[in-house]
Protein backbone atom coordinates (compact mmCIF):
# COMPACT_ATOMS: atom_id res chain seq x y z
CA UNK A 1 0.00 0.00 0.00
CA UNK A 2 1.45 3.42 -0.93
CA UNK A 3 2.48 5.59 2.05
CA UNK A 4 0.35 8.44 0.65
CA UNK A 5 -2.77 6.66 1.87
CA UNK A 6 -1.81 7.37 5.47
CA UNK A 7 0.56 9.55 7.45
CA UNK A 8 2.73 7.96 10.14
CA UNK A 9 2.95 10.32 13.12
CA UNK A 10 4.78 7.77 15.25
CA UNK A 11 1.97 7.43 17.79
CA UNK A 12 -0.73 7.12 15.09
CA UNK A 13 -1.05 6.16 11.44
CA UNK A 14 -3.61 8.66 10.16
CA UNK A 15 -5.92 7.18 7.53
CA UNK A 16 -6.21 9.58 4.59
CA UNK A 17 -7.98 7.02 2.41
CA UNK A 18 -11.00 6.27 4.58
CA UNK A 19 -13.40 8.71 2.89
CA UNK A 20 -12.73 7.06 -0.48
CA UNK A 21 -13.21 3.56 0.92
CA UNK A 22 -16.13 4.17 3.25
CA UNK A 23 -17.73 7.46 2.24
CA UNK A 24 -16.77 9.23 5.48
CA UNK A 25 -13.37 10.26 6.79
CA UNK A 26 -11.62 9.13 9.94
CA UNK A 27 -13.12 10.15 13.29
CA UNK A 28 -10.87 10.69 16.32
CA UNK A 29 -11.74 8.91 19.57
CA UNK A 30 -10.61 11.48 22.11
CA UNK A 31 -10.60 9.50 25.36
CA UNK A 32 -7.12 8.31 26.24
CA UNK A 33 -5.38 10.68 23.83
CA UNK A 34 -3.48 13.82 24.82
CA UNK A 35 -4.52 17.19 23.36
CA UNK A 36 -1.24 17.20 21.42
CA UNK A 37 -2.06 13.84 19.82
CA UNK A 38 -5.63 14.89 18.97
CA UNK A 39 -4.49 18.17 17.43
CA UNK A 40 -1.78 16.44 15.37
CA UNK A 41 -4.21 13.84 13.99
CA UNK A 42 -6.84 16.48 13.23
CA UNK A 43 -4.25 18.67 11.49
CA UNK A 44 -3.09 15.74 9.37
CA UNK A 45 -6.64 14.91 8.29
CA UNK A 46 -7.46 18.53 7.57
CA UNK A 47 -4.34 19.11 5.49
CA UNK A 48 -5.12 15.92 3.54
CA UNK A 49 -8.42 17.47 2.46
CA UNK A 50 -10.93 16.15 5.00
CA UNK A 51 -13.41 19.01 5.37
CA UNK A 52 -14.94 17.88 8.69
CA UNK A 53 -13.00 16.13 11.46
CA UNK A 54 -14.99 14.85 14.44
CA UNK A 55 -13.48 14.19 17.86
CA UNK A 56 -15.63 12.04 20.16
CA UNK A 57 -15.41 11.68 23.95
CA UNK A 58 -13.49 14.92 24.30
CA UNK A 59 -13.38 16.55 27.74
CA UNK A 60 -13.92 20.31 27.86
CA UNK A 61 -10.44 21.01 29.27
CA UNK A 62 -8.83 18.98 26.48
CA UNK A 63 -11.00 20.76 23.91
CA UNK A 64 -9.62 24.17 24.90
CA UNK A 65 -6.07 22.84 24.66
CA UNK A 66 -6.79 21.32 21.24
CA UNK A 67 -8.24 24.63 20.03
CA UNK A 68 -5.03 26.46 20.94
CA UNK A 69 -2.79 23.80 19.40
CA UNK A 70 -4.72 23.86 16.12
CA UNK A 71 -4.36 27.62 15.94
CA UNK A 72 -0.60 27.34 16.54
CA UNK A 73 -0.30 24.75 13.76
CA UNK A 74 -1.82 27.19 11.26
CA UNK A 75 -5.16 25.44 10.79
CA UNK A 76 -7.63 28.14 9.72
CA UNK A 77 -10.81 26.03 9.80
CA UNK A 78 -13.06 26.71 12.82
CA UNK A 79 -12.94 24.34 15.78
CA UNK A 80 -16.14 24.05 17.82
CA UNK A 81 -16.90 22.14 21.01
CA UNK A 82 -20.28 20.75 22.06
CA UNK A 83 -20.49 20.12 25.79
CA UNK A 84 -23.44 17.72 26.14
CA UNK A 85 -22.20 15.03 23.72
CA UNK A 86 -18.52 15.89 24.43
CA UNK A 87 -17.82 16.28 20.72
CA UNK A 88 -15.29 18.48 19.01
CA UNK A 89 -15.50 19.41 15.34
CA UNK A 90 -12.89 20.88 13.05
CA UNK A 91 -14.56 22.42 10.00
CA UNK A 92 -18.17 23.17 9.07
CA UNK A 93 -20.92 20.53 8.69
CA UNK A 94 -22.14 19.96 5.13
CA UNK A 95 -25.67 20.78 4.01
CA UNK A 96 -27.97 17.74 4.46
CA UNK A 97 -27.92 15.55 1.36
CA UNK A 98 -29.49 12.29 2.53
CA UNK A 99 -32.61 10.56 1.26
CA UNK A 100 -34.72 11.92 4.10
CA UNK A 101 -34.49 12.43 7.84
CA UNK A 102 -32.84 10.59 10.70
CA UNK A 103 -34.89 10.58 13.90
CA UNK A 104 -33.08 10.38 17.23
CA UNK A 105 -35.46 9.41 20.05
CA UNK A 106 -34.31 9.46 23.67
CA UNK A 107 -36.27 7.93 26.51
CA UNK A 108 -35.26 10.42 29.18
CA UNK A 109 -33.30 13.60 29.79
CA UNK A 110 -30.52 11.57 31.41
CA UNK A 111 -29.99 9.87 28.04
CA UNK A 112 -29.27 13.15 26.25
CA UNK A 113 -25.43 12.93 26.18
CA UNK A 114 -25.63 9.67 24.21
CA UNK A 115 -28.55 10.85 22.08
CA UNK A 116 -26.77 14.09 21.21
CA UNK A 117 -23.64 12.16 20.28
CA UNK A 118 -25.76 10.20 17.78
CA UNK A 119 -27.63 13.25 16.49
CA UNK A 120 -24.59 15.46 16.10
CA UNK A 121 -22.62 12.69 14.38
CA UNK A 122 -25.36 12.15 11.80
CA UNK A 123 -25.64 15.90 11.19
CA UNK A 124 -21.90 16.33 10.70
CA UNK A 125 -21.94 13.53 8.13
CA UNK A 126 -24.72 15.11 6.08
CA UNK A 127 -28.07 13.99 7.50
CA UNK A 128 -31.04 16.09 8.56
CA UNK A 129 -31.87 15.08 12.13
CA UNK A 130 -35.16 15.34 14.00
CA UNK A 131 -34.79 15.05 17.77
CA UNK A 132 -37.52 13.49 19.92
CA UNK A 133 -36.37 13.80 23.52
CA UNK A 134 -37.96 12.61 26.78
CA UNK A 135 -40.38 10.27 24.99
CA UNK A 136 -39.91 7.15 27.13
CA UNK A 137 -42.52 4.48 27.73
CA UNK A 138 -43.46 5.79 31.19
CA UNK A 139 -45.55 8.32 29.25
CA UNK A 140 -46.01 6.70 25.88
CA UNK A 141 -48.42 9.41 24.66
CA UNK A 142 -45.37 11.67 24.38
CA UNK A 143 -43.89 9.35 21.74
CA UNK A 144 -47.18 8.78 19.92
CA UNK A 145 -47.51 12.53 19.41
CA UNK A 146 -44.66 12.24 16.90
CA UNK A 147 -45.94 9.32 14.80
CA UNK A 148 -45.66 11.43 11.65
CA UNK A 149 -41.92 11.99 12.16
CA UNK A 150 -41.43 8.31 12.92
CA UNK A 151 -43.33 7.31 9.77
CA UNK A 152 -41.21 9.47 7.44
CA UNK A 153 -37.81 8.60 8.87
CA UNK A 154 -35.17 6.79 6.82
CA UNK A 155 -33.56 5.54 10.03
CA UNK A 156 -34.28 5.94 13.73
CA UNK A 157 -31.88 5.89 16.65
CA UNK A 158 -33.65 4.85 19.87
CA UNK A 159 -31.67 5.70 23.00
CA UNK A 160 -32.74 4.35 26.39
CA UNK A 161 -31.43 3.17 29.73
CA UNK A 162 -33.41 1.56 32.55
CA UNK A 163 -35.23 -1.41 30.92
CA UNK A 164 -34.58 -0.22 27.34
CA UNK A 165 -38.18 -0.69 26.20
CA UNK A 166 -38.24 2.35 23.93
CA UNK A 167 -36.50 0.54 21.06
CA UNK A 168 -39.17 -2.15 20.77
CA UNK A 169 -41.99 0.39 20.89
CA UNK A 170 -40.37 2.53 18.19
CA UNK A 171 -39.67 -0.59 16.15
CA UNK A 172 -43.34 -1.47 16.24
CA UNK A 173 -44.28 1.96 14.86
CA UNK A 174 -41.62 2.39 12.17
CA UNK A 175 -41.08 0.94 8.70
CA UNK A 176 -37.37 1.82 8.64
CA UNK A 177 -34.32 0.36 10.43
CA UNK A 178 -34.18 1.19 14.14
CA UNK A 179 -30.76 1.36 15.76
CA UNK A 180 -31.08 0.80 19.50
CA UNK A 181 -28.57 2.34 21.89
CA UNK A 182 -28.63 1.09 25.49
CA UNK A 183 -27.32 3.64 27.97
CA UNK A 184 -25.74 3.18 31.37
CA UNK A 185 -28.57 5.17 32.98
CA UNK A 186 -30.45 3.36 35.76
CA UNK A 187 -30.37 1.93 39.26
CA UNK A 188 -28.40 -1.04 40.56
CA UNK A 189 -30.03 -3.90 38.68
CA UNK A 190 -29.61 -2.04 35.39
CA UNK A 191 -25.94 -3.08 35.71
CA UNK A 192 -24.68 0.08 33.97
CA UNK A 193 -26.69 -0.55 30.82
CA UNK A 194 -26.48 -4.33 30.62
CA UNK A 195 -30.20 -4.75 31.38
CA UNK A 196 -31.15 -2.36 28.58
CA UNK A 197 -28.69 -4.05 26.22
CA UNK A 198 -30.19 -7.50 26.83
CA UNK A 199 -33.72 -6.14 26.50
CA UNK A 200 -32.90 -4.53 23.15
CA UNK A 201 -31.14 -7.66 21.89
CA UNK A 202 -34.29 -9.62 22.71
CA UNK A 203 -36.65 -7.18 21.01
CA UNK A 204 -39.59 -8.76 19.23
CA UNK A 205 -39.56 -5.91 16.66
CA UNK A 206 -37.79 -7.35 13.63
CA UNK A 207 -36.38 -4.01 12.42
CA UNK A 208 -34.30 -3.36 15.56
CA UNK A 209 -30.52 -3.76 15.66
CA UNK A 210 -28.33 -2.86 18.62
CA UNK A 211 -25.00 -1.11 19.19
CA UNK A 212 -22.86 -1.15 22.31
CA UNK A 213 -23.75 0.54 25.59
CA UNK A 214 -23.51 4.37 25.33
CA UNK A 215 -22.29 4.15 21.70
CA UNK A 216 -24.15 7.14 20.31
CA UNK A 217 -21.45 7.73 17.73
CA UNK A 218 -21.80 4.26 16.21
CA UNK A 219 -25.58 4.60 16.02
CA UNK A 220 -25.43 8.04 14.41
CA UNK A 221 -22.83 6.86 11.90
CA UNK A 222 -24.92 3.85 10.88
CA UNK A 223 -28.12 5.90 10.66
CA UNK A 224 -26.35 8.32 8.31
CA UNK A 225 -25.18 5.42 6.11
CA UNK A 226 -28.76 4.15 5.88
CA UNK A 227 -29.99 7.65 5.04
CA UNK A 228 -27.49 7.85 2.17
CA UNK A 229 -28.00 4.35 0.81
CA UNK A 230 -28.58 4.29 -2.95
CA UNK A 231 -31.70 2.57 -4.21
CA UNK A 232 -30.87 0.23 -7.09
Amino acid sequence: MPDALFEDLGFAKVDHDRARRQGSGEVIYGAGKTPEQIAAIATSLHKAGQSVVLVTRLASEAAEAVRGLLAKSGVEAPFSYHQVPQLGMLGTPPAPDGNGIVVVAAAGTSDLPVAEEAAFTAECLGSEVVRLYDVGVAGIHRLLAYEEDIARAQAIVAVAGMEGALASVVGGLAKCPVIAVPTSVGYGASFNGLAALLSMLNSCASNVSVVNIDNGFGAGFQANLINHAAVK
